[in-house]
């Protein structure tokens, strides 16, 4: 879940410059693979924006929605009416580590977050997939369509709905 937030964060940074976008949206499939080359595949839609807000909505396989921001991430799972609150547990500038990425070769940067390389591949100045692995050693891709970069958005969408007789745990 903590690498989330950097994929996050590195989502809305790439661009031809890793520092000129202010916010991005784009439909998303998200593939995990584990070590027995068991793949699972999430799809759902994701709003990002500066400095460091964002909303994945999970459509399949479950529905859920994640929004995070500079202090703490928060899972609303309807399926099951619970909510999840974890504080975020980096004090990282998560845009500065971003701006540090080194392009490898044409359209492809990498960037480091602890122990962990991200790979952010770029195609036609939008960013087309993040790569990485996580803290469970499951090798995981983020391929993104529909793009929009740097349009406005609502802050309103970054703060969590659920109604009030979701069980709450603070983590």
């Amino acid at each position: 879940m903590k690498y989330l937030l950097i994929a996050i964060l590195l989502i809305s940074q790439a661009f031809a410059s890793l520092e000129q976008i202010n916010s991005f949206e784009a439909d998303f499939s998200q593939s995990i693979t584990d070590d027995k080359n068991k793949v699972l595949v999430y799809n759902g839609h994701v709003i990002a924006s500066k400095p460091q807000n964002a909303k994945w909505s999970y459509y399949k396989p479950v529905k859920k929605d994640v929004y995070i921001n500079k202090f703490e991430v928060v899972v609303v799972e309807p399926e099951i009416e619970q909510v999840i609150v974890r504080r975020v547990e980096s004090k990282l500038d998560f845009f500065k580590m971003i701006s540090k990425a080194k392009e490898i070769e044409k359209n492809v940067y990498s960037a480091n977050f602890k122990d962990s390389k991200f790979t952010i591949v770029q195609s036609n100045n939008a960013i087309e997939s993040i790569s990485y692995i996580d803290e469970f050693e499951n090798r995981v891709k983020i391929v993104f369509k529909n793009i929009k970069q740097n349009h406005n958005i609502d802050l309103k969408i970054f703060t969590p709905i659920f109604p009030l007789y979701y069980d709450i745990i603070r983590d």
